[in-house]
């Protein structure tokens, strides 16, 4: 049984994200739908990219992605179909798979033209996933998809002293993500002590292994299962007691 992933902006309140599955289960009734969230911000290919890059290696090889986030129909849009490391990923060409992979390859791209309809999203998913299903061709799916739409995902700024980071994720927990990875703190650190300062908050000086490492109500930092810096507040909600938001500058000063 063939696993189909979705992830969406659509939420759960309307009828895009039934109808969707209802598409796919019309064309490709044996496939196991797994819904990875529908509660994507409206657009944001940044937060939609995390989700993912985070989450597809857990599947088995053959699971087929579905990313319907920021799909906007103009003159000239196309969803494409790239196939990485046994899985497969349709989504459409707004820069959101050149946030997740920075060396896709023509022969693993295919173009997929959407009808001129409302929603051709629906239709052009549930196609390729039957495509897909009945073990046709992958070169059979449309042209090379050559030269993606890029968008660059927003990087540290490292310094012998510091690296200068930003909040990309607030989860269901309100923990605030930041992009700075433990290979890279370890690194500069060197075994040095260091000082994380965000907002106008105290800074932080000690990494813990888990939320229970301090005390119910005080601030920690630690590196999460996917190995991105986290501020938390055990059993609280660090974002909005801490004032911390999206985009938000957060530098690390070493000792």
């Amino acid at each position: 049984m063939t696993i189909v992933t979705l992830t969406t902006d659509f939420g759960n309140n309307d009828f895009y994200a039934p109808a969707l599955k209802g598409a796919v289960l019309r064309l490709s009734p044996s496939v196991q739908l797994v819904d990875m969230t529908h509660h994507i911000r409206p657009y944001d290919i940044v937060q939609a990219a995390f989700v993912l890059e985070n989450a597809w290696r857990e599947f088995p090889e053959g699971t087929i992605h579905c990313i319907g986030v920021n799909c906007v129909y103009s003159e000239g849009y196309r969803f494409v179909v790239a196939r990485r490391d046994g899985h497969f990923f349709i989504a459409p060409d707004n820069g959101m798979l050149s946030l997740m992979f920075d060396d896709l390859v023509p022969t693993d791209m295919r173009n997929v033209l959407p009808k001129n309809e409302h929603f051709a999203v629906k239709n052009v998913f549930a196609q390729a996933v039957a495509h897909l299903v009945s073990g046709a061709p992958f070169e059979d799916l449309g042209e090379y998809a050559a030269l993606l739409t890029q968008r660059i995902s927003i990087q540290p700024v490292i310094t012998q002293t510091r690296i200068r980071g930003t909040v990309i994720h607030i989860d269901h927990f309100d923990n605030a993500v930041v992009n700075i990875r433990r290979e890279v703190f370890e690194k500069q650190q060197n075994g040095r002590s260091f000082s994380l300062f965000f907002r106008r908050n105290d800074p932080l000086s000690r990494l813990s292994n888990d939320y229970c490492d301090v005390a119910p109500g005080e601030a920690l930092c630690l590196f999460n299962s996917a190995g991105y810096l986290e501020i938390s507040i055990n059993m609280g909600r660090a974002a909005t007691l801490l004032n911390l938001k999206l985009d938000d500058v957060v530098e690390i000063v070493f000792g």
